[in-house]
């Protein structure tokens, strides 16, 4: 029985009913989720779409040697993908939400060309890749973008949580701050990036 001020602790996995003996009642519930190995797993199958391998068909009508040879290579890619630093970098990129800053208004939809505005990421979850041909892969909010190499100082700090104005990215990939900025508008426009005028 609770009464006012009190908490119930349960475990993981505890099943629960809640009633009210006298009328109604108004309680507040919270639930932490824990991050699994289920929550690794589906991280990473997410970054390994870019390979071609992962993408391929799966041979459903191919003989039994034939399927042998794609597990394998299918196997190979994720004991590849499930380094040492995995877990770090799942944790690094997953984050815990940013919390959205204060935005700055769009001039006619796209962020001014001003190399003091802080853009930062809004959506968990998000990662990037490079493929094989060095296009940056970015996916974010379940949307997924393809840009070319140089972009990729613009991606990383984003993801890495830092605190990086539209200048300082501009500076190390040799793209115009009107370029970066024009970048930042997309993914502010698809609700994965905001953008401040403080870190």
């Amino acid at each position: 029985m609770l009464r006012a001020g009190d908490m119930l602790y349960l475990p993981r996995g505890g099943w629960h009913a809640v009633a009210a003996t006298e009328g109604r009642s108004l309680h507040l519930t919270c639930g932490l989720k824990p991050t699994t190995g289920a929550d690794l797993l589906s991280w990473l199958s997410d970054r390994l779409r870019i390979s071609d391998t992962v993408r391929a068909n799966l041979p459903n009508f191919a003989p039994p040697d034939e399927r042998t040879a794609y597990l394998e290579a299918l196997r190979k890619e994720f004991i590849e993908a499930l380094h040492e630093g995995v877990i770090e970098e799942f944790i690094n990129a997953r984050g815990s939400g940013p919390r959205p800053p204060d935005a700055v208004i769009a001039v006619r939809g796209r962020y001014p060309r001003d190399e003091s505005l802080f853009p930062r990421l809004t959506a968990a979850g998000a990662w990037y890749a490079v493929d094989d041909d060095g296009h940056v892969v970015l996916s974010a909010g379940g949307q997924e973008w393809t840009f070319t190499a140089p972009v990729l100082d613009v991606i990383r700090p984003l993801i890495e949580g830092s605190t990086a104005s539209l200048g300082e990215p501009a500076a190390g990939s040799g793209l115009p701050v009107g370029h970066v900025a024009a970048l930042v508008s997309e993914l502010g426009a698809a609700g994965v990036v905001a953008v401040s005028r403080r870190r």
